[in-house]
């Protein structure tokens, strides 16, 4: 079973497309004009607190939305980005420590949306890589926010480096986010040389220091680490959603719930390669379970912790199932 874990995560891409061709495949590869130009679709969805029925969002969102208006809710401690006029200057005078009113009616919520770009994501057997389809997820939300007059930031990971973006609003912060996401998705290659994988662990602690409280937090991955099962990460997740609404976008491909019969699939865990054999049954039902593991365990997070999950397929086109998970929020 162990000689088999890494093929799950990594089947290279190198069968399904080559360089030539991802330079010029919007499935492969997106670019900044593509993930700009989704704006106009992103209105089809809507991340605020008043969700459908249907939604995967229902019930996790709080009924009033935090802000500065005319009924008092809270004191608390001040963050990077509050409006200094909500300072409560008598109060900070009596703690020593800046602190700000929350009121509802005005509608501010911080946005952090992390996308996954390392090589695990690289791989797509029908329509889409999962790299595309995180990066048109992550366009979309980005977009909508912006839209609604949220600030908008996030985390962008690949193997070998992670960008932050502090949430910011307007277009300029839009800009910074999709440009992060376009170029660590355009570094992906089927010959790029083998990298020990970004921990999972490592990016949920960088959220955690700029998601401190009152944030929407969207991770878009397909959760393939080796530190995915492990206590420590549902502790991170645990703490992130205590103070935060958290969603995690599970980015998955129809090879990880059937397999060919036949033929065989090349995999790495980022140092060594193998060619797994398709015909053999038993090969075909461990991948098949790894595969399998990492979805219950996802639900588990979702049960345990109470997240939200959105599943998303590199068999579809992102926005339609953006839509439906979001409960069919079309005008």
């Amino acid at each position: 079973m162990g000689k088999h874990r890494a093929a799950l995560s990594r089947m290279g891409l190198g069968a399904a497309a080559s360089e030539k061709t991802s330079a010029t495949d919007p499935r492969i590869h997106v670019s900044l004009s593509h993930l700009r130009g989704l704006a106009p679709a992103a209105r089809a969805v809507s991340f605020l607190p008043r969700q459908p029925a249907t939604s995967v969002l229902q019930g996790r969102h709080r009924s009033r939305i935090r802000g500065r208006g005319l009924d008092f809710e809270e004191l608390r401690d001040y963050l990077p980005g509050d409006d200094v006029r909500a300072i409560d200057w008598k109060v900070t005078a009596r703690a020593g420590k800046p602190y700000v009113r929350v009121y509802t009616e005005e509608r501010d919520r911080p946005t952090l949306i992390v996308v996954d770009q390392r090589m695990s994501m690289f791989f797509g057997s029908v329509r889409n890589t999962k790299a595309v389809t995180a990066a048109e997820c992550a366009a979309i939300a980005a977009h909508r926010v912006t839209a609604q007059g949220d600030r908008v930031g996030g985390i962008v990971f690949s193997d070998q480096d992670m960008v932050e973006l502090r949430p910011g609003r307007g277009q300029a912060a839009l800009t910074r986010m999709l440009t992060a996401v376009a170029t660590a998705n355009a570094r992906l290659s089927a010959t790029a040389p083998t990298v020990t994988p970004m921990a999972l662990n490592d990016v949920l602690k960088s959220v955690r220091k700029l998601a401190i409280r009152d944030h929407l937090v969207i991770l878009i991955s397909d959760f393939d680490a080796a530190d995915a099962a492990d206590a420590a990460t549902e502790r991170h997740l645990g703490t992130i959603a205590q103070h935060n609404d958290l969603v995690l976008a599970v980015v998955r491909d129809p090879t990880s719930a059937q397999l060919p019969e036949a033929g065989t699939i090349t995999g790495t865990d980022g140092a060594k390669q193998a060619e797994l054999n398709m015909s053999d049954a038993q090969m075909r039902s461990d991948v098949l379970a790894l595969s399998a593991d990492r979805l219950a365990q996802v639900r588990t997070w979702q049960n345990r912790i109470g997240l939200s999950v959105l599943s998303l397929s590199t068999a579809e086109e992102t926005l339609p199932q953006v839509v439906q998970a979001l409960g069919g929020v079309r005008r």
